[in-house]
């Protein structure tokens, strides 16, 4: 596939149906299931932490360097924001003095 105009149509279409099931599959889980999910979902957001620093720290073009530092901001943000979210739903199961 060397029509840009086709592989931007394939990764939009790929992108749109990966919203769609991750939306379908976020709304069914119960919430007994949340926070060990959560505690999942900060693992592979690390994961992705690592890849992006990665990314920015072999960053030769300007956009690489960009989109690099975007990913850095953004797994940053969904790991911290993950376990506030994990550390608040725990608080809940504690036991009040």
């Amino acid at each position: 596939m060397d029509d840009p105009i086709a592989q931007l149509t394939m990764l939009a279409t790929i992108f749109a149906l990966a919203i769609f099931v991750g939306f379908e599959i976020i709304t069914k889980v119960p919430a007994t299931l949340h926070t060990p999910l959560m505690s999942g979902t900060n693992a592979i957001s690390g994961i992705t932490l690592v890849g992006a620093v990665l990314s920015v720290g072999h960053a030769h073009p300007f956009l690489t360097g960009i989109l690099g530092f975007l990913a850095v901001t953004m797994a940053t943000t969904n790991v911290v924001g993950g376990y506030l979210v994990t550390h608040r739903m725990l608080g809940m199961f504690r036991k009040r003095i």
